[in-house]
């Protein structure tokens, strides 16, 4: 097997491994996809893939480090979130990784809860935040899942065509 090939498999074994870190918040899933596409078009010597397809794949990366950060934020911000239910939301988002599929979608909500109940005290505000933090991450989740599709999609075409 040459190097080339190796090169290969590795920049799809990113894209791959990128594609899960679109929906598991633990992995930097569009910018281990784009280091996979920056990969492949290197090991092809920048024949197939330009730098202009590079660069905007690479703004596409930076559009969803944005989405990324602001997702929870703006559901939980709408609602008159202080900060203490935001931080709540990333702290819950990390404790639910050691909980599988559902910490992953229950722990933002509760984080974003027991924030908001330290914040204000009042329970129902605190359950109308959770619910506004949780919508705004899947809201991020699916905008980063399309833009995944957009970036493969845009380096199929420049890679075929």
């Amino acid at each position: 097997m040459d190097t080339t090939t190796l090169w290969y498999l590795l920049a799809g074994l990113l894209m791959l491994v990128g594609l899960a870190g679109v929906v598991l918040p633990a992995l930097p899933g569009l910018p281990l996809v784009f280091a996979g596409m920056a990969l492949a078009a290197w090991a092809d010597g920048f024949i197939r893939i330009s730098g202009w397809t590079l660069a905007a794949l690479g703004l596409l990366t930076l559009l969803s480090i944005a989405i990324d950060i602001m997702a929870g934020a703006f559901g939980a911000r709408r609602f008159g979130a202080g900060r203490m239910a935001v931080a709540g939301a990333t702290l819950g988002t990390v404790i639910g990784l050691f909980f599988g599929l559902p910490g992953l979608l229950l722990g933002p909500f509760i984080g974003a809860v027991l924030g908001e109940l330290w914040h204000t005290r009042h329970l129902p505000q605190a359950a109308r935040v959770g619910a506004a933090t949780w919508v705004g991450l899947l809201l991020g989740a699916a905008l980063k899942l399309a833009l995944a599709f957009a970036m493969l999609g845009l380096f199929v075409l420049a890679w075929f065509f």
